[in-house]
């Protein structure tokens, strides 16, 4: 479903550095044509930052409320599969299916695909800073643009996090299900969809053959273990992912 309709900035709750904190604080300064980019080396892995792709969500709908009640537009995000396909997200609404891409694992090729799209909010997994030799100029184009960088984990814990996010709104974890269960929508189910006011994703007649496609790499022993991660972030009940922010300069030698 469309998360236009499904969720709402007040279903998150930040803490940052020990204290209530808001989506302002993740993203400052969040600006009608920012763009989230979310890079993914691992299966499934992009399920560590769901909350932080579903707040970059909300920010992209409050930062120009038309959006909700006119347009109707999927929002502004990019995941970037590198060196493979690490399962289909486009339930996150990393869609159309341009919004889901795949780079070789190449820090040039990866941050070229950075500046074709024009991420100026990046999420990277924890990596370190390695001696990368980008093309000329595409590091200052880069940090031209970009205005936040941060850190997620796969399993969605950071050690030493300076921030964190939790769901208080079960609607939240919906689509997390899916990616880790994809299942096939009856012709009744999508005859049903067709009537709703706002057009959804999943009567494309595409989008679950692409999903399909996106998974190709995933085992029902990863999907087990996604599982397990989710259920080892509740704490009293809710899902809690933490995060560390990046340096801009430095993030581009750890892609």
């Amino acid at each position: 479903m469309h998360v236009i309709d499904a969720l709402r900035t007040d279903f998150y709750e930040v803490e940052l550095d020990g204290k209530p904190a808001g989506s302002g604080d993740v993203f400052a300064n969040w600006a009608a044509h920012d763009r989230l980019g979310i890079l993914i080396y691992e299966p499934l892995a992009a399920l560590g930052a769901t909350h932080l792709i579903q707040l970059a969500c909300m920010c992209f709908y409050d930062s120009k409320p038309v959006r909700r009640s006119e347009r109707k537009v999927y929002p502004e995000i990019f995941a970037i599969h590198v060196g493979g396909w690490w399962g289909g997200h486009g339930n996150f609404d990393f869609w159309p299916a341009r919004r889901e891409v795949q780079v070789p694992a190449d820090p040039c090729e990866v941050l070229g695909a950075l500046n074709d799209f024009g991420i100026t909010r990046l999420a990277l997994p924890e990596r370190p800073v390695r001696d990368i030799t980008h093309r000329r100029k595409e590091e200052d184009c880069a940090l031209d643009r970009l205005v936040t960088a941060v850190m997620y984990s796969p399993n969605g814990r950071m050690a030493a996090p300076d921030f964190t996010i939790r769901s208080n709104d079960r609607r939240s974890e919906r689509d997390v299900q899916r990616i880790i269960h994809p299942t096939q929508l009856s012709e009744q189910s999508i005859a049903q969809l067709q009537k709703t006011a706002v057009p959804v994703k999943e009567t494309d007649a595409d989008f679950m053959p692409r999903q399909i496609a996106l998974n190709i790499n995933i085992s029902e022993a990863m999907r087990e273990q996604a599982e397990r991660d989710r259920a080892a972030l509740k704490i009293d009940g809710r899902v809690t992912e933490s995060y560390r922010f990046a340096d801009l300069q430095s993030s581009l030698k750890r892609l």
